[in-house]
C-alpha cells in the first residue's frame, strides 16, 4: 500500500491507563515503540494524524474525565495541528465527527494503531471498512490483553490479538506490520 499525504495515521487510546500493569497481561511489548516510529514518520512527512482518546461515562473508570489514566501517554501527546477525537464507546467513528473530518480533507486511506486490538481497534477498523475507507491495521503497533473466551477458557493476549486481526484481515482491513508501512513511506 503506498502511503501518501491522503493517508491518516489513527492512534487509538494510547492513554496512561493502558500502560498500567493493572490493565492485565498484554502482548506486543514493543508496540509503543512501533507506534512512536510511525508517529515520527507521519510527522516528518506532514501527513494527517488523528489521536483518539476514550473518555468513559462511568466516574469509576480509569478513563473518566479528569483521571490521570484518561490523559494521553507523554510519548503520544498531540502536537498543534494534529486532530484529537474523543469517544465514549469503543468505535472512534460513533458520535465523534471523525468520518466527516476525514471526508472534508479528502482522506480515504487510514493506518490504525493502538489498543486494544480486539476492542477499540477492531470496532473502529470495522466501521472504517464499512464506510469505504481503505484501512490498514498495523499488527506490531497494536496490542491486546488476556481474557477468557465466551466459554470461560482463558485466552492469552497473543490469542486475543491474533483472533482480532484475523477478524479484520481481508474483510474490513488489511493487516500489515510497521516495517511494511515505513518502507512505503520511504518510497
Amino acid at each position: 500500500m503506498p502511503i501518501s499525504p491522503a493517508a491518516a495515521l489513527i492512534i487509538i487510546d494510547m492513554q496512561n491507563c493502558m500502560a498500567n500493569p493493572a490493565a492485565g497481561q498484554r502482548n506486543n511489548p514493543d508496540a509503543e515503540r512501533r507506534i512512536a516510529d510511525l508517529l515520527t514518520a507521519w510527522r516528518r512527512t506532514e501527513a494527517p494524524i488523528v489521536h483518539v482518546r476514550h473518555i468513559s461515562r462511568s466516574p469509576r473508570s480509569l478513563f473518566a474525565p479528569g483521571q490521570r489514566g484518561a490523559a494521553f501517554q507523554d510519548a503520544f501527546l498531540p502536537l498543534d495541528g494534529e486532530h484529537v477525537v474523543e469517544k465514549n464507546v469503543p468505535d472512534c467513528f460513533i458520535h465523534s465527527g471523525l468520518e466527516r473530518w476525514l471526508h472534508v480533507r479528502g482522506i480515504g486511506r487510514l493506518v490504525m494503531v493502538g489498543v486494544s486490538t480486539n476492542n477499540s481497534v477492531e470496532a473502529s477498523a470495522r466501521t472504517a471498512g464499512n464506510l469505504g475507507f481503505e484501512v490498514r491495521v498495523v499488527s506490531d503497533a497494536t496490542f491486546a490483553f488476556a481474557k477468557p473466551d465466551y466459554a470461560g477458557t482463558p485466552r492469552s493476549a497473543d490469542e486475543v490479538h491474533l483472533m482480532a486481526l484475523a477478524n479484520l484481515d481481508g474483510e474490513y482491513a488489511t493487516v500489515v506490520d510497521s516495517a511494511a508501512v515505513l518502507a512505503c513511506l520511504d518510497d
